[in-house]
Parts: structure tokens; C-alpha cells; sequence
């Protein structure tokens, strides 16, 4: 961490913390956490090396999207940005058919028969983000953009960040959120430890126009090489996330477009029909990192910054929204009862919570990726049986679309 000696920074200490909440990170959940924070009465900053690309329906749908759960949308709207972001460019589904390519297994969810309308909504991450973004000056969220924290130091009632390419070199805060991404510059200078592990695997994602319309579904096939998912979008074509070893994405990265479009026929069975056309291609690293703690001193963590997740499920963005949600409700409630917000039991509270449920998820994605490698006859059995069970026990099942939902 680094010290401060300039006079600025000690005139700074003298006056006291001019602000509740730094949050370092304008991602989707840093934006999120600010926005969040500032409705509820916190005087919040927001510090980001650089301000989002504007969005504009006229472009070319962005190759990320996020398939946000009820939970998220809940939260969204509260900040007062889901009108905006759905009337922009969001593709609702009701239904998520999802199929054992060695077993031929299938398990399908119906929003009707779970008593909802909708599943959720396929919307691209930099339209979350733009819309996040522009709504933070109106809640009073200062923007410290471009910026970077180079340092930072615990005082006895603050934060007091060092911050380099900014109008002000000082930036003091009751707490300071870390919300800094999976590689968090923050996290390593807390000291806070990772665990988890690399898959040697890439998702490839891209944009395809298919021979049948996608019908408003999620869908995904678990091959013995990694899951395949089809994600509508709102202009009818689809969005395709292709988990494959590094070599083999290689491999489909290089194809020409009729190769491309072949392999990826047989890889979803054509549940779709043909593959007719597809945007140039794009690959991500998939990996299984969990923070050991999520608290330090008048230090927390989120988003991508305290987890990252195997992406067959489709809930990295939802459980850092999750996070956002968790993080204002208990500082609302440390507010409320005369509580330092940053003080240790107050944050402990939060990370407990939150660590809790994003190892079990996390874990059981990864134990999912585990079970679909299964390639000996005997294990691919019993995987088909526990599915088609699973499909034909309406509690189970229900307690499933419920947790994916956050409810």
C-alpha cells in the first residue's frame, strides 16, 4: 500500500473523508455498485481508467451479452435503467432446453410452468454498461474517470487512495470497493489470495443467423469437449458461446466461414437447422477463480474482483449483481443502526453472505463441467438417468429455475 506524504494529502486528513463509498472499476457491477449506493443516500465516487464506448442501437450488436436473470433485473430496475435497457436492445426467453449430446438426456424450463412470464432477458454487456454509466451523474456519483488507484492506505476512519492520471492525485472514502475486475490490481494489493482453477478451455462466442428461428429459447448442448450454448437475440439471430479445449478453438477460430458453419451444425445437432451466417469470431479464456476473503480493512470485494465462474450456467454477471444488491442492503441496515459502514463486523456480515453462496455456485458449475467430461459408458448413464429425473421432478426442478432466477 502506498503512503502519502504530499500536502495535499495531509491537508486531506485533517478535513476528514469527503466521501462514504470509492468504488474503483465502471465495468457493469462497479457502475452498478456506484449507482446503487448513491440512490441510497451514500455520497459515492466512481474511479475508472477510461468511460465506456458510447452505445447506439445503430451499431452492430456487441459479440458480449449477458443473459440476466429475474434477480438482476429486479435490481436494475430499482436503479431506475431496465426500461431503458430493454426498449434499447434486450431479447426476452421463456424457455431453456438443455441436451446430453452422449446420452441424449434433455431437461427444458418453461417460464409458464413456473408461474413467471419470462426466464430472463439476453441483453450485450455495453448496453448495461452505457446505460448504468449515464445514469450516474443524475444520482450524484462523482466520476473520476480516467484514473487509476496506484496505492492506497488505511487510516483510522478512511481510505485514503493514491491515484494516478486524474484531476486530483488524492481521493479519500469511509470504504473502498474493489470492484476492479478478475486480474484486480486491488485484490493483489490488499494481499487477498485466489484459489480455483484454469480449464484450459476458450469460449468462443459470435453471432449466427440459423436456418430456424431460436423461438424465444436458451440453448445449450454438453458435448464431450464442453458445453454449446445458443442464446436468442432480439433481432432473430442467435448469440453462441462454444466452450472448446485451447487447441480445438484454435482450431475453429481459423476455419473459413463454410467450415465454421458446418462444424457448428454438428455441434448444436442442428437443433436450429443450417447455419446460414455468423459475425467474425472472438475467444475468451475460461477459468475458476474464487477470492479466499472478500474483506480486508475498510476493503471489500465483487463482481469479477471476488470471483470468476465457469460460463455454461450464464451467472457471472448475475452473482456480482448479487453482490451489488447484498453490499447496499447492509450498509443500508449498518446506517440504520448507527454503524460505522465500513467497520469490520459490518463487512464481514456482507462477505460471509456473499463468499457462502458464490463458493456453492461456483463449485457446482464446475462440478457440472466435471460430470458432462464423463466420456465411460457406465458414467454417461447414470448422467442421462439423474437428467431425465431431474426433467420429471417438478420440486427439483422448480428449486433450480428458482436459484438461477436469484429468487
Amino acid at each position: 500500500m502506498s503512503l502519502m506524504s504530499s500536502s495535499r494529502g495531509e491537508s486531506s486528513r485533517r478535513r476528514g473523508p469527503a466521501l462514504d463509498v470509492a468504488v474503483v472499476g465502471g465495468g457493469m457491477v462497479g457502475a452498478a455498485t456506484a449507482l446503487a449506493l448513491a440512490r441510497a443516500g451514500f455520497a459515492t465516487a466512481l474511479v475508472e481508467a477510461r468511460a465506456p464506448t458510447p452505445w447506439s442501437v445503430d451499431d452492430e450488436v456487441d459479440l458480449r451479452v449477458v443473459g440476466l436473470a429475474p434477480s438482476s433485473i429486479a435490481l436494475l430496475d430499482a436503479l431506475g435503467v431496465w426500461t431503458s435497457i430493454r426498449t434499447s436492445r434486450a431479447s426476452p426467453y421463456a424457455h431453456m432446453h438443455v441436451w446430453d449430446a452422449a446420452s441424449g438426456a434433455s431437461i427444458h424450463f418453461d417460464a409458464a410452468k413456473e408461474g413467471r412470464d419470462l426466464l430472463g432477458y439476453i441483453v450485450e454487456n455495453s448496453l448495461v454498461q452505457w446505460q448504468l454509466w449515464q445514469a450516474l451523474d443524475a444520482a450524484g456519483v462523482r466520476r473520476v474517470c480516467p484514473a487509476k488507484v496506484s496505492g492506497y492506505e488505511v487510516l483510522e476512519d478512511r481510505v485514503q487512495l493514491t491515484l494516478s492520471g486524474a484531476e486530483t492525485d488524492v481521493l479519500s472514502a469511509r470504504l473502498l470497493v474493489a470492484a476492479d475486475g478478475a486480474a484486480s490490481p486491488l485484490r493483489a494489493m490488499a494481499g487477498i489470495e485466489t484459489r480455483g482453477r484454469d480449464y484450459a478451455q476458450r469460449g468462443i462466442v459470435a453471432h449466427v443467423q440459423t436456418e430456424r428461428a431460436h423461438e424465444g429459447t436458451a440453448w445449450q448442448r454438453f458435448l464431450d469437449n464442453g458445453p454449446l450454448a445458443l442464446l436468442p437475440l432480439s433481432d432473430g439471430r442467435s448469440s453462441i458461446v462454444w466452450s472448446l479445449p485451447e487447441d480445438e478453438a484454435q482450431h475453429v477460430l481459423a476455419l473459413d466461414d463454410a467450415a465454421f458453419f458446418q462444424a457448428l451444425g454438428v455441434a448444436s445437432d442442428f437443433r436450429l437447422g443450417r447455419i446460414t451466417g455468423a459475425t467474425a469470431r472472438a475467444a475468451f479464456p475460461l477459468r475458476l477463480q474464487l477470492a479466499d476473503t472478500y474483506q480486508a480493512e475498510r476493503f471489500v470485494l465483487l463482481g469479477d474482483a471476488a470471483h470468476t465462474v465457469h460460463p455454461l450456467a450464464g451467472q457471472g454477471v448475475n452473482l456480482g449483481l448479487r453482490d451489488v444488491a447484498e453490499l447496499r442492503d447492509t450498509l443500508v441496515a449498518a446506517r440504520e443502526a448507527g454503524s460505522d459502514i465500513a467497520a469490520a463486523h459490518v463487512l464481514r456480515r456482507y462477505a460471509r453472505r456473499r463468499r457462502s453462496a458464490d463458493t456453492m455456485d461456483a463449485w457446482g458449475f464446475d462440478a457440472l463441467a466435471r460430470i458432462y467430461a464423463w466420456q465411460a459408458s457406465p458414467l454417461v448413464a447414470a448422467r442421462g438417468l439423474g437428467v431425465r429425473l431431474v426433467d420429471k421432478l417438478s420440486p427439483i426442478k422448480r428449486r433450480l429455475a428458482e436459484h438461477a432466477a436469484g429468487l
